[in-house]
This record gives structure tokens, C-alpha cells and sequence, in this order.
């Protein structure tokens, strides 16, 4: 049984990795299908059916403008189950900040989420059994100032293990460096808080209150990785 307790409203933290610690994603081709996932399968319809038909109607093909397309044509009948605020895919495990929308909204996504694409990856790569290590985590935001770390470590610190891998337990070395990194990090949300890009799969929610300026945000990122506060962010672990 899950200690934590799903409440319309509240913020969760979600992430996962795969079994034995493997990759979940093997190239940027099977990052952008997790990505569709995450918009696909947030929705009360039938998201497997969705994806089909889109791919049958365009011969296989599937991909964003395809996506916004759809949205476009269909928008009156979709109702998210949950309200995605940040995503992070890493070689190995993945990181989610969002908010219930819809009652039992997290437990319904994910298993959709989790099922499709470990169906696809499956197929895909030609195995069988689970893809991920157990059921994925979660961890209730208690506060707006965790709220808003977690934010800057999914947007930032996580994707800045790739070129500092311990920058988490030693520190950053080079600011500049991680920030220039992170906001060219495509399967990441910083690039959306930026202002550099504007995802139909995210909805900032209360953090349009908190930042309400590409300015803002990248300030406050500055502060927490200069003053290394990301230290405080212990709230989980992929050990």
C-alpha cells in the first residue's frame, strides 16, 4: 500500500527508473514517445485508442504538430487528469512535478503511462517483464518553497548530473555552464520556463504567480545554484 494519500489539488513529486538501475530510454527517438505519452495518456478518454488512430491516420508518423493538431480539432472533449508542471527524462528514470486535477487522476496517468510505454519499449527492443523498478514514487509538496526547489531541481540540477554527475553531492562547478546546458535540454521544461519554448504538454499553474517572468525564474535559479541550496532537496532517492 502507497503511504501517500492522492488529493485533488495538492502537488506531488513522481519519478521512477528502470529495473536493475537499466535505461528506459535508448535514444531521443524513445524520449519523444515517453513525451507523447505524457500528453496522450493525461486525458479521462481512451488514450490508447487516441494514439492509434492518429498513427493510422499518418501512416505510423506521430510527433507535436501532429499533436496540436489534434488537440485543435478535438480540445472541447479533453479533460486532463492531472496538470503536468515539469518533466525531466534521464538515461535511466524520469521526474514529474504535478497537480491532481481529476479524483484519482495520478493513479490513473500513471498506469496508463506507465503500461503504454512499456509496451512500445518492449515491442520496440524485442523483451518481455517490467521495464521499471516497482511502482513509481511520490512524494507530497508540503510548502511553496518546495514547491519551487523541486522545480529548479527538475529543471536544472537533474539534467546538470549529465555533464557535473556530482554536482548534487559536491556542489556545482561551473554555473554558466549547467544553465547554458539545462535551457538547451529538450527533454526537460526549463527551455518552457525560460520563455524559449511553449509545450502544449505543460501547464505552469501557480508558478505563473511565483515567476511571472522568464526574468524571474532564471533569477531565481541563479540564487539556489549559487547558494547551493539544492542541498535541502532530500526528499527522495534513486538509490
Amino acid at each position: 500500500m502507497r503511504k501517500i494519500k492522492f488529493e485533488q489539488g495538492k502537488f506531488y513529486h513522481l519519478y521512477d527508473r528502470g529495473v536493475e538501475k537499466r535505461n528506459i530510454f535508448n535514444n531521443d527517438s524513445d524520449k519523444w514517445r515517453f513525451i507523447q505519452g505524457l500528453f496522450l495518456f493525461n486525458n479521462e478518454d481512451d488514450s490508447f485508442r487516441v494514439l492509434y488512430e492518429i498513427e493510422r491516420e499518418n501512416k505510423g508518423r506521430i510527433n507535436f504538430n501532429l499533436l496540436k493538431e489534434f488537440v485543435d480539432n478535438n480540445q472541447k472533449n479533453r479533460k486532463p487528469l492531472v496538470r503536468i508542471m515539469a518533466d525531466c527524462l534521464m538515461p535511466n528514470h524520469y521526474h514529474l512535478l504535478v497537480e491532481e486535477i481529476q479524483e484519482n487522476g495520478i493513479s490513473r496517468f500513471m498506469h496508463k503511462l506507465g503500461t503504454g510505454y512499456t509496451n512500445f519499449f518492449n515491442k520496440k527492443c524485442n523483451r518481455v517483464g517490467s521495464l521499471f523498478q516497482g511502482p513509481f514514487k511520490a512524494v507530497a509538496i508540503e510548502n511553496d518553497i518546495q514547491l519551487q526547489y523541486i522545480l529548479a531541481y527538475i529543471n536544472v540540477i537533474n539534467p546538470g548530473q549529465l555533464i557535473e554527475p556530482e554536482l548534487k553531492e559536491k556542489g556545482i562547478v561551473n554555473i554558466d555552464k549547467v544553465m547554458d546546458f539545462a535551457e538547451n535540454y529538450s527533454f526537460g521544461t526549463n527551455p518552457d520556463y525560460l520563455g524559449l519554448r511553449d509545450s502544449i504538454l505543460i501547464d505552469k499553474g501557480i508558478f505563473k504567480e511565483f515567476f511571472p517572468s522568464p526574468e524571474k525564474y532564471e533569477e531565481f535559479i541563479k540564487d539556489v545554484l549559487s547558494s547551493k541550496k539544492y542541498n535541502i532537496i532530500n526528499d527522495f532517492t534513486l538509490e
